[in-house]
């Protein structure tokens, strides 16, 4: 206001001078007409370039025609650097492990250096040799002394003297019972062998475990790579404008799972190499990295010849027939068990009777004993009875054992089947298509026909079945040398005793294989 009001008083008090010059400003303007079409011409020039520049942009804050993200990336091809195939394989974790490194042979010796049970199994056999040596032995014979009608005083007399007695053991018992106890140290050997195939089977089964929990582990670790370059690059996408907050998190929840995937991979792979420390009998043996081929030399068996196998020449049958064999030998024990022994008693006494009117004693007399036993009341009828049932006991179980036997190989050999016809298609089919389709995605990819996410799942989709190849290998191996190993799989179940081995053979000698499922199913996903 006081500008406004002082520039008014500065007009009502202008100088001559001043009036003068604007008036010939104002006379300047009439005179040049031309100098205010120039004006509007340079307004409209102006306005016609605001218009331009305002539909420009509302040109490109309109939404672009639909366009895929694939299609989107497309156009990113001049900023993202060449992509070169990456395909998976086995056997990385071993390029890398140099001297710290075990073949299944270290791992098979060490076993039989300190596995426990082998032990126990070897000092099975020494007892049963030395119960068969013992009760083939002749029983000991008896001395002693002997006295009758001893008197003392003047008038002396009675008898006194020693004796040896002998039992004569009769009807061939002493070979019978050591037929007897020749079966149970057959039985021993036998359980020996079974535990060495057990031992052996359970070493190769753990040792295959951990090697393929190394290649499970590599592949893990790839996936987890992949998923991150995915989060990578949803977070460019959005940068750029392609992709929302929503997608870059779902990228990165993926990429968190992968790696959790990971590192429950090594937790796995811990445990798996401390079952097989503990079946080697080596709990302290430090983490190591296994040699071995997953797809090389597997177990090729033909189903019928091996339940055939198993149900014929299992050491569960072998101990089967021997135990029948021993209910023989008892049933004929027994048999023989009623005819008497004799006894047998011999000695010297000295008389100290006189000899009538002459003060001699009657001297050094001898005496001779023999006694059996009637058998009229006990006959060992009831130990006989017993004998035929253990022996018709005996005979079935042999039959059972074997029907036993095919019904739980039945198992493994079809879970060995699907194992192995899965990695065969794997091998063949799955995977060489699956590595063809990402091999064409990385070369679309770099004609600008494909985008890098395009390229990224087909990798991931890759190593998924790689995984799952793994897991029939897996299968394949664990199964088939179950199979081979008469489905013995325990390294550390301790040997029966020979005379209790009838109870294992029922619930130790006869394993039940655990049901595992495809490997597709088994897979560990978090």
């Amino acid at each position: 206001m006081n500008r406004k009001m002082g520039w008014t008083r500065t007009s009502t008090q202008r100088s001559p001078r001043t009036h003068r010059r604007r008036k010939e400003g104002r006379a300047d303007m009439r005179v040049t007409p031309n100098y205010v079409a120039v004006l509007l011409a340079g307004a409209m020039t102006l306005g016609a370039m605001c218009q331009a520049q305002e539909k420009t942009r509302q040109q490109d804050a309109q939404p672009a025609p639909k366009m895929s993200m694939q299609e989107q990336m497309t156009h990113q091809h001049a900023n993202v650097a060449q992509v070169k195939p990456e395909y998976p394989r086995l056997g990385r974790a071993q390029e890398r492990a140099g001297a710290n490194a075990v073949t299944l042979e270290q791992m098979e010796k060490m076993a039989g250096e300190t596995n426990p049970t082998l032990r126990q199994a070897d000092a099975e056999i020494r007892a049963a040799k030395a119960r068969q040596l013992q009760v083939g032995l002749y029983p000991n014979p008896s001395v002693g002394y002997t006295g009758d009608e001893i008197r003392g005083g003047s008038v002396g007399g009675g008898k006194q003297g020693f004796f040896v007695q002998q039992t004569i053991v009769t009807a061939g018992k002493l070979g019978k019972s050591r037929e007897v106890l020749s079966s149970e140290s057959k039985l021993a050997e036998i359980e020996a062998q079974e535990q060495r195939t057990r031992v052996t089977t359970a070493v190769k089964m753990a040792f295959l475990r951990v090697l393929s929990a190394q290649e499970w582990l590599e592949a893990r670790r790839d996936l987890a790579k992949i998923a991150e370059d995915a989060a990578q690059t949803q977070r460019e996408l959005m940068n750029t404008g392609q992709a929302d907050e929503s997608e870059v998190l779902e990228a990165e929840v993926d990429a968190q799972r992968m790696r959790m995937a990971a590192r429950m991979q090594e937790n796995t792979l811990r445990e798996e190499w401390r079952s097989l420390a503990a079946v080697i009998g080596r709990p302290d043996l430090p983490l190591a990295t296994l040699i071995g081929d997953l797809e090389s030399s597997w177990p090729e068996l033909n189903e019928e010849e091996s339940v055939e196998t198993i149900a014929k020449q299992s050491p569960a049958v072998q101990i089967a027939e021997t135990a029948t064999r021993r209910a023989q030998a008892a049933l004929t024990r027994a048999q023989r068990e009623p005819i008497p022994d004799i006894l047998i008693r011999a000695g010297m006494e000295y008389n100290h009777e006189t000899l009538g009117s002459v003060p001699w004693a009657k001297g050094w007399e001898g005496l001779a004993e023999a006694s059996v036993q009637i058998p009229i009341f006990n006959r060992n009828q009831g130990n006989i009875v017993v004998a035929l049932a253990d022996m018709d006991r005996a005979e079935q179980e042999k039959i059972r054992v074997a029907l036993t036997l095919r019904e739980r190989a039945a198992t493994v050999v079809d879970e060995y089947a699907n194992a192995k016809l899965m990695a065969v298609e794997y091998r063949d089919e799955i995977l060489p298509h699956a590595k063809k389709a990402y091999s064409l995605l990385v070369e679309k990819y770099g004609q600008m026909l494909a985008s890098y996410p395009r390229v990224l799942d087909a990798k991931r989709k890759l190593y998924e079945l790689q995984i799952e190849y793994i897991a029939a290998l897996e299968g394949v191996w664990t199964n088939g040398m179950a199979l081979q190993g008469y489905l013995l799989t325990d390294g550390l179940e301790a040997p029966s005793r020979p005379g209790e081995v009838d109870r294992p053979i029922r619930e130790t000698n006869v394993p039940m294989p655990e049901r595992s499922m495809s490997p597709g199913e088994g897979l560990p996903r978090p």
